[in-house]
């Protein structure tokens, strides 16, 4: 056998799992299962116990996990499995009612009971909730109550983030697409700033950048690079540049179409592109340093190499 055929031999085989239709995407490793595919069920075992997952990609090159290892896949799922669970997902609406009823009875004020989950065998449940305030709910009796009512579940209450709650409940998009961003594609949510919105020129005004979970919307993000970079390459507001219809003060950008609106006395504002710019300090640097000529030698000449050479010595 060939040193490249041991060296591929002894390579993982590493595939990326995603537990939910538009989860984060979690390496394992599936040497013992080498023909393994996508779109395949698998059960693997998660810092949360034994779960169902799907495989949504093989990695080629995967890169070493910080623990230095990567967990097995447990084995294939079977048709029992998945039938197993179905039953047990068909029972996740009876939860969250029931958890609703008791919230209610115990009067936990601002506390919003949003989903739940079963693991594929039933082993464990987790009941996921959200807050409209920052503080603290007293849980105890909450949980208590649902241990004993869907034991021997192992039962879980878990907060999310209004961003979560937006992605679970999913629906129609504040730009009006059908499905939101974050039940269509978006697996991670990332940090979004208001700087985001003034970078693209998008009004502040609350309506055109809030989602429909009340935060800034995750789109903000998906531009920001490219007008950040095209910004970079014009010339900022209150700047003088010179055009070619006389000397102006820029009143504002277009980013991407590369464009400038310049203020010019007596003509108004107009617009150029990029190219047909030039810095008016540097440009009047120049005319200054052009008119003011060089300094002579004692033959007459100039010694900074830009003339003609009359001032040069006679050999």
């Amino acid at each position: 056998m060939s040193d490249q055929a041991v060296a591929e031999r002894a390579k993982p085989f590493i595939v990326g799992i995603r537990f939910s239709k538009v989860g984060k995407v979690y390496h394992f490793d599936a040497s013992a299962i080498p023909d393994l595919r996508k779109n395949e069920p698998v059960i693997v075992e998660t810092s949360r116990g034994w779960q169902m997952g799907t495989v949504a990609e093989i990695i080629d090159s995967p890169a070493l996990p910080p623990d230095g290892s990567w967990k097995p896949v447990g084995r294939r799922a079977t048709p029992l499995d998945l039938l197993m669970r179905q039953s047990w997902q068909n029972r996740e609406t009876e939860v969250i009612i029931s958890a609703r009823k008791r919230v209610s009875e115990l009067k936990l004020a601002g506390l919003k009971i949003v989903s739940a989950e079963y693991a594929f065998d039933g082993s464990r449940l987790v009941i996921l909730f959200n807050t409209d305030s920052e503080e603290k709910v007293d849980l105890k009796s909450l949980r208590s109550d649902m241990q004993k009512q869907y034991a021997p579940a192992q039962v879980e209450l878990r907060q999310i983030g209004p961003r979560d709650v937006a992605k679970l409940l999913g629906g129609m998009g504040a730009c009006g697409m059908e499905t939101r961003c974050c039940a269509k594609f978006l697996t991670e949510f990332s940090s979004i700033s208001i700087r985001m919105a003034k970078e693209q020129g998008i009004s502040l005004t609350p309506t055109e950048i809030t989602g429909m979970c009340g935060r800034l919307r995750c789109c903000l993000i998906y531009e920001y690079e490219q007008y950040v970079a095209a910004r970079a390459q014009l010339p900022k507001r209150n700047k003088r540049v010179i055009t070619p219809d006389g000397e102006g003060k820029v009143v504002d950008v277009s980013p991407i179409r590369e464009m400038v609106y310049v203020e010019i006395v007596e003509k108004g504002v107009r617009e150029y592109h990029k190219d047909q710019l030039k810095p008016a300090d540097e440009y009047e640097a120049f005319v200054q340093k052009a008119q003011g000529g060089c300094d002579k030698n004692e033959s007459g000449g100039c010694d900074c190499g830009n003339g003609d050479g009359a001032g040069k010595r006679a050999d």
